[in-house]
């Protein structure tokens, strides 16, 4: 099973580069299924339906999201009716929508699970240690051939302990949120693929995909502003995941990037 999975998605900036690296990726390495966390894809905050049906024209099989997941009220409502967008798993009992999804790929069921952290988070997630612990070994009871967990979180250490924490169960641990990719990719001695960030897709020159100036004027001051989605040029990144089909376990996690320029 081979898998690529793109970290946050910032506002149109990100969603045109995703579009381009997928029409790329696809060629060079033909995976299985493109899976993305956009939970900033609509404006530069949370998403929408319409903005969600765009990345999946594009070629992205299931979206992820994270803790901006209700900026959209949009989403809040139709939160139920696309079961390949999933918002956190470890939410309150009744929250709108799904945390986990079974896909069915050409090679097989793919396990999709959207996490979120605890430390410097907003409040109100459950233990991931627990409820992602459990959803992982219901996917897999259910026939998982892979099972891939996107752990969108702040604490380096949270990701790292989650990922040894499903060693050997998941397929890969890979880690949202902070938009920067890390340079600590490889496969935990059980066999599961993990990086503590994977980066993002949005502007290469902008702060985490906003843009620098008013950064800078906002952290400068202290007051509050607002944080316009930035432009061009832009990086798509992400991870290339290859797995045992009959351990489900990985055998390859390769960091990708790209930097792309606005087309004409």
């Amino acid at each position: 099973m081979r898998l690529i999975f793109t970290g946050d998605v910032v506002g149109s900036t990100g969603r045109e580069a995703l579009r381009r690296a997928i029409m790329q990726w696809q060629r060079e390495y033909e995976p299985e299924l493109f899976i993305a966390n956009a939970e900033n894809a609509a404006g530069g905050r949370g998403i929408t339906p319409a903005v969600a049906h765009r990345l999946m024209e594009y070629g992205v099989s299931v979206i992820t999201l994270g803790d901006h997941a209700w900026d959209q009220s949009d989403y809040i409502e139709h939160a139920d009716d696309e079961p390949r967008i999933l918002r956190p798993h470890n939410l309150q009992p009744g929250t709108p929508g799904r945390g986990s999804i079974l896909f069915t790929s050409p090679q097989g069921q793919v396990g999709i699970v959207s996490l979120m952290g605890r430390s410097m988070m907003r409040p109100g997630a459950l233990n991931p240690f627990t409820t992602g612990y459990e959803e992982v070994l219901r996917l897999r009871e259910q026939g998982a051939r892979a099972i891939l967990v996107d752990f969108h979180a702040e604490s380096t250490g949270e990701k790292v302990a989650l990922g040894r924490r499903l060693d050997g169960l998941a397929s890969a641990v890979l880690g949202t949120h902070t938009h920067v990719q890390t340079a600590d990719a490889g496969i935990l001695p059980g066999g599961t693929a993990y990086m503590t960030d994977v980066g993002m897709c949005g502007s290469r020159d902008g702060v985490i995909g906003r843009e620098e100036q008013a950064v800078l004027d906002g952290m400068v001051s202290g007051l509050p502003c607002k944080l316009p989605v930035a432009g061009w040029p832009a990086r798509v990144s992400g991870a290339l995941i290859e797995t045992d089909d009959a351990t489900g376990h990985a055998t390859r996690i390769q960091p990708l990037n790209l930097e792309l320029q606005k087309e004409p």
